[in-house]
């Protein structure tokens, strides 16, 4: 999370949200929020609903849910979806913020 609050500004210039997901439960979910002072939304999905819409993976023997990116656009649409390997396989926001660009581009 901290490499996609280092560059919120970015993605806010590109008119793009960032919401991230966490397996906490409310409590602990808001007060990591606020420790952090993190500035994109988070919502606490304690019992996996939304992981299991978006099909992020669980691997306990690799200390649970596995890294998943996606771009969903303004209808709904997931646009890219990137399911991590490990914890460390998370795309780079410069990758990310380049796929943003392509789809406004295609939008025009």
């Amino acid at each position: 999370m901290a490499q996609l609050h280092h560059d919120h500004d970015e993605f806010l210039a590109r008119d793009t949200e960032i919401v991230v997901l966490g397996p906490e439960g409310a409590r602990a979910f808001k007060a990591y929020w606020k420790k952090e002072d993190l500035a994109f939304i988070g919502l606490p999905d304690p019992k996996h609903s939304v992981l299991k819409l978006y099909g992020q993976q669980i691997n306990f023997f690799k200390l649970g849910r596995m890294p998943a990116q996606e771009i969903v656009d303004k209808e709904g649409i997931a646009r890219y979806v990137h399911y991590g390997k490990n914890m460390s396989d998370i795309p780079s926001n410069d990758e990310l913020l380049a796929l943003i660009d392509e789809f406004h581009e295609g939008e025009t």
